[in-house]
């Protein structure tokens, strides 16, 4: 059995010889419909149309002399939160007719600054990016270099770069006082890298909500150190608190998908919850309230992250940095309180 040889793409030219006019002309119907008569841009929308070409985007980007694609990078587009502010980003730039390159650096530099470079090459306007690191020397050079860069989902360390991010300070410290309130004493967090500064800044706000309770975070906190940020991550760390000789009463997750593997073990090995473990998720993405267990989750505001990451990046490169922070609510469910409970 033979496959047919996939079909060449129709060029310009090809438009042209089959409308027997120039290509100067195919180029003015693409770009400037008026300066052709209606009977030329009839004829030559009829040989587009049997050709069925498609212009080639950044060409004629390049010679209008002007950019109308974006970039984002983000740590895991296969995390609900990610794909909620990727929709925030790309709804925000519909409504001036811009396109959105999304691109996963799974926690890794290197990666990441692959896709940076992918994109710079590709020439688009500017990159929204959430960086796998503190170091954002790079992403200084090559807004120097004339894209524009806003960082997502983090504060700015340098006035230089505009920012939108969450008080995952705060957001920490509301998981832990929940827990707190239920009578909680000894909590585990199951928490990445501390070189992600999301990790770092709700680390800080657990340890700082045990500090105002007058516990000390060295005896009433259980760092768990996750391989993975996502579901199969949550398992395995939870796997290993069940192995503790003192086990927490109480587990915080560094996101809703570590809180979905957490839910998926302690259901399996039959830990009931909230009774025996109480557990909090981070992001409230939308499978949260649909569990068999609803999960109590740190909301943020997906969307508006999206949105006014993406507003700061068509400002343009004559607008100054802006640094916007949002404010993170816990929405309480069964999975950390039982019924009747506050």
């Amino acid at each position: 059995m033979t496959t047919a040889s996939p079909r060449r793409r129709a060029s310009v030219s090809d438009v042209a010889r089959h409308a027997q006019v120039s290509v100067g002309t195919v180029s003015n119907v693409l770009n400037r419909p008026d300066r052709v008569s209606e009977a030329t841009r009839d004829r030559v929308l009829a040989a587009i149309a049997e050709l069925s070409f498609v212009p080639n985007g950044p060409a004629r980007q390049l010679r209008a002399g002007t950019i109308t694609t974006v970039g984002a990078i983000v740590l895991d587009i296969a995390n609900p939160f990610f794909t909620d502010v990727a929709r925030g980003i790309e709804d925000r730039l519909a409504r001036d007719d811009y396109t959105l390159m999304v691109a996963s650096s799974e926690e890794d530099p290197e990666r990441e600054s692959r896709y940076l470079r992918l994109f710079e090459e590709h020439g688009v306007r500017g990159v929204m990016v959430v960086p796998a690191t503190d170091d954002v020397g790079h992403l200084l050079t090559l807004q120097a270099r004339g894209v524009g860069v806003v960082l997502l989902d983090r504060p700015s360390p340098t006035p230089a770069l505009s920012s939108v991010a969450v008080d995952d300070v705060h957001g920490g410290e509301l998981a832990a006082r929940h827990l707190l309130e239920q009578g909680h004493r000894r909590i585990a967090f199951l928490n990445g890298p501390h070189s992600i500064r999301q990790c770092a800044d709700r680390l800080r706000g657990v340890e700082t909500a045990l500090a105002s309770a007058g516990l000390d975070p060295a005896e009433h906190l259980v760092e768990i150190a996750l391989g993975s940020l996502n579901a199969d991550g949550g398992e395995s760390a939870t796997n290993a608190l069940l192995a503790l000789e003192d086990r927490p009463t109480a587990v915080f997750c560094v996101n809703d998908l570590v809180a979905l593997g957490a839910l998926r073990t302690l259901r399996r090995e039959g830990v009931d919850v909230p009774g025996d473990i109480a557990v909090v998720g981070y992001d409230d993405v939308a499978f949260a309230a649909e569990l068999f267990t609803p999960l109590t989750s740190v909301r943020q505001p997906t969307h508006r992250l999206g949105e006014t990451a993406a507003d700061l990046l068509l400002a343009g490169h004559d607008a100054p940095a802006e640094h916007v922070v949002f404010e993170p609510e816990l929405v309480v469910r069964t999975s950390s309180t039982a019924p009747g409970g506050a």
